[in-house]
């Protein structure tokens, strides 16, 4: 019998080696990660500890246990597969146990088959999840005076970034002008030289700096020329969201000769350790990802900052919660490491999200109070609204407008769509010259191949007085962003007011038999809009950023968890750039650029969580999101009820009442969240007890991913102590228990109010209650049916304390009879 096994197993073998088709697979092997081992093969002492601060992934006991690792994962391989038949990428010891190979689908097959491997996954791409900020939020006046200022905002916490990489010289990462940094023994990254220079990327600013590549590299996807094989950002993205959370105070952010205000993170003096794993043209790969993540737990950061998610459900698991991403993540989370993840740029759609697990923050995107409109004045007296950041045109002066159809020049106009103006040579410049240039909005604005920076060089290298970029289709689902360019420029978005600027230019230009425009009388002026406008309807959720609710597998089913988290400014956002970046093509070139994505909402909430880890340096990942969570607002700036920004039917924006599926427990307010009063924590094992109550769900998955077994069980998913109640399906009367920890310095009394959608009756007890500091107490919340439907009701636990603290919890549900 083994015989004939031994033969299939060859045969097996000799088929792969004949299918040269290979791809990238994430393989995981039995037995614990680092993070989880206790102890239980003779002479390989336990490496899991109790608290987060005994862990040391640099000991000898550590490293013993990886070479053991290792060491299976070579037998493995050895007993199955071929020498030189495949290549391994990766090996995962700390957060997961297993490695990363690039071999053929029937390799990947024998090793499903093979015993001591738990599964096999093929590798998934990601994709990005694509500065006024810090005084909107209140750091500049209520946070960073409270820490010593902000030349000590985030000292020695280490941000990690698994992003696109990072400009190095960019002053936002400079050492130039700041107080020296002292060294950071604690942090183990390292540092990669520059392929060129042999300079290091780092200067005490960023400690670490490494890519990630090799699965790339496996798949044919990597292009060394224009990716670089090393820390720097060939994209623009990492940078941006690197500046965000951590970068310098007080940065001009100059363009185009003008200077937009000053730029700083939120965690100004915080370190930088960078994880590159995103490229230009194909995003990244997951297996990259885990490897990024893994090392930087092992190198020692304090908070780990994605802006990054999943193409597309993995393969091995029906659970969104044991995604390769998220079961990582819930490693990080057990070693200490705060994490936050964008939440996904599908809105305003629901069940968008692309971070779903309780150990995660995700985060939502709001619009803050800054907009940048313009205004263009026809000669008709007629004022149109549109968007562009530019100079206005020169003196009071109109000027006539030329239409790009009315100035082609030749007949390769055939070859090219010339009336979106990105190729100056097809117009002519002497009707151009002096005039304000109308081009059209066509498609290769929404593809990227053509961008509202490459019509202002076209107008200025033809010497025009300004440009007009009329929209005359609707797009269902672009948003418009206004671009700061360098000669006055305005987009007209509205498709009915580019009607009315149409037809007045049609009116207005003399046409011979031909229909040649013979003489061009429309005149116009367009208005600066270098200066944003100011609004108290703030902050609002941004039109794309993902919905809710959370789903609970890839069926869509909806989970018992509130997602996302929390709202953070995503819209508009300027920070540092890479001159060399093509992710935006209105910023190709630039120091700084001004974008949108909950990709730029997750770095605000990293840089306020490395103040609150500053200030408590022993809370647990959990206690900071709580705090995060607790003290947010759902108001904006002028008192009225968080609005969401919305389509209508004829796919006009528009704005709505938000919900906790729009923007989770509400708005950041980082002045509160640094003294929350009363914190929900949880632990590790509290998030396998969630895991092994959720419905439906494979136990043995569970062990098989985590490492940890089902031995005891939450009675209901939303047991879990979190700061937010959610049940998807309620039947009758619920009881959910949350414990409070009073993390304040002085005894404080809460008094306990709620109040619900009248479909579910929400009760909470007990009215009032007093903590001791340290101390920890329950509080029971009840909820029941009263109606059925069929949408989720909305509510609120308050609890009002004597001292001043004010701690809230959303509260989810929708009824489903008794």
């Amino acid at each position: 019998m083994k015989g004939i096994e031994f033969a299939c197993l060859f045969l097996i073998l000799l088929e792969s080696i004949a299918y040269g088709s290979h791809d990238v697979y994430i393989v995981a092997i039995e037995g614990d990660p680092v993070v989880s081992y206790e102890g239980n093969i003779e002479g390989l002492p336990a490496t899991a500890t109790d608290t987060v601060e005994e862990m040391d992934f640099h000991s000898d006991v550590v490293r013993a246990y990886s070479i053991h690792l290792e060491n299976k994962h070579n037998e493995i391989l050895d007993s199955v597969l071929l020498e030189g038949s495949y290549t391994k990428l990766y090996t995962y010891r700390h957060l997961m146990n297993g490695f990363a190979i690039h071999i053929n689908p029937l390799q990947a097959e024998a090793l499903r088959r093979t015993p001591g491997v738990k599964y096999v996954e093929r590798d998934t791409k990601v994709r990005k999840l694509t500065t006024h900020t810090p005084q909107f939020l209140g750091l500049t006046t209520d946070v960073w005076p409270t820490g010593g200022g902000f030349d000590r905002a985030g000292e020695d916490i280490v941000i990690g970034f698994v992003d696109s990489g990072i400009n190095p010289k960019h002053p936002s990462f400079s050492t130039y002008n700041t107080e020296p940094y002292g060294p950071l023994t604690r942090y183990k990254g390292k540092c990669e030289a520059d392929p060129e220079t042999r300079r290091s990327y780092c200067n005490g600013k960023i400690v670490g700096a490494q890519h990630f590549a090799k699965a790339a590299i496996a798949a044919g996807a990597f292009n060394p020329a224009i990716d670089f094989a090393s820390p720097m950002d060939g994209d623009g993205h990492g940078s941006h969201t690197a500046a965000i959370a951590a970068g310098n105070n007080g940065v001009p952010v100059r363009l185009h000769g003008h200077e937009f205000g000053k730029s700083s993170g939120m965690a100004p003096r915080a370190r930088i350790a960078v994880y590159k794993v995103l490229y230009r043209l194909f995003g990244g790969y997951v297996s990259d990802v885990v490897a990024a993540i893994e090392q930087a737990v092992e190198d020692g950061v304090d908070i780990l900052n994605l802006s990054v998610g999943p193409n597309s459900p993995p393969s091995a698991t029906r659970t969104t919660f044991l995604n390769p991403f998220d079961a990582a993540l819930l490693s990080a989370v057990k070693a200490g490491v705060f994490v936050a993840q964008a939440a996904g740029n599908g809105g305003p759609f629901p069940k968008t999200l692309v971070s779903f697990s309780p150990w995660i923050t995700t985060v939502a995107a709001g619009v803050d109070d800054r907009r940048y409109k313009n205004q263009l004045s026809l000669g008709n007296g007629i004022n149109l609204p549109g968007l562009g950041v530019s100079p206005a045109t020169h003196g009071n002066k109109t000027f006539s407008l030329v239409s790009a159809s009315d100035v082609l020049i030749g007949s390769s106009v055939i070859k090219y769509n010339p009336l979106d103006c990105q190729r100056p040579e097809l117009l002519n410049k002497n009707k151009v010259e002096g005039n304000i240039l109308l081009c059209g909005y066509s498609f290769n604005f929404v593809s990227g191949t053509a961008s509202i920076k490459k019509v202002s060089e076209t107008a200025k290298s033809l010497g025009a007085a300004g440009f007009i970029v009329a929209v005359e289709n609707n797009y269902p689902g672009i948003k418009f962003d206004p671009v700061p360019v360098r000669i006055p420029g305005i987009l007209i978005t509205e498709t009915t007011k580019t009607k009315e600027l149409i037809d007045y230019y049609n009116c207005s230009t003399k046409r011979d038999w031909a229909g040649r425009a013979i003489s061009f009388e429309a005149t116009a002026s367009i208005a600066n809009g270098l200066a944003p406008t100011l609004y108290n309807s703030a902050p609002q959720v941004a039109i794309f950023s993902s919905r809710g609710p959370d789903v609970k597998d890839f069926s869509f089913q909806d989970a018992d968890v509130l997602k996302p988290d929390i709202l953070a400014p995503g819209n508009l956002i300027w920070a540092a750039w890479a001159p060399n970046g093509t992710d935006e093509a209105n910023y190709v070139g630039e120091g700084f650029a001004m974008i949108s994505g909950t990709s730029m909402a997750a770095p605000h909430i990293s840089g306020i969580a490395a103040l609150i880890k500053q200030k408590n340096p022993k809370w647990s990942p959990a206690a900071i999101k709580s705090a995060l969570m607790t003290t947010a607002a759902t108001v904006d700036k002028g008192g009225r009820p968080l609005k969401a920004q919305e389509f209508t039917g004829q796919e006009i924006l528009t704005l709505v009442g938000g919900t906790p599926f729009d923007y989770g427990s509400g708005a950041v307010n980082p002045k509160a969240a640094l003294d929350p009063g009363l914190v929900f924590d949880a632990s590790h094992v509290d998030y396998i007890k969630f895991l092994c109550s959720v419905p439906g769900i494979d136990r043995h998955e569970i062990r098989n991913i985590t490492g940890m077994p089902c031995t005891a069980t939450y009675m209901h998913p939303a047991d879990l102590n979190i700061p937010s109640v959610t049940v998807a399906h309620l039947k009758g009367t619920r009881i959910i228990k949350r414990t409070v920890t009073n993390v304040g310095s002085e005894a404080e009394t809460y008094t306990i109010t709620s109040h619900m959608s009248p479909e579910v009756a929400l009760e909470v007890g007990p009215p009032a209650l007093t903590i001791l500091p340290g101390q920890s107490r329950d509080v029971t919340v009840t909820l029941t049916v009263r109606s059925v439907k069929g949408t989720y009701s909305f509510g609120e636990v308050l609890m009002k304390g004597d001292r001043g603290h004010k701690v809230r919890i959303p509260v989810v549900a929708m009824g489903f009879g008794s």
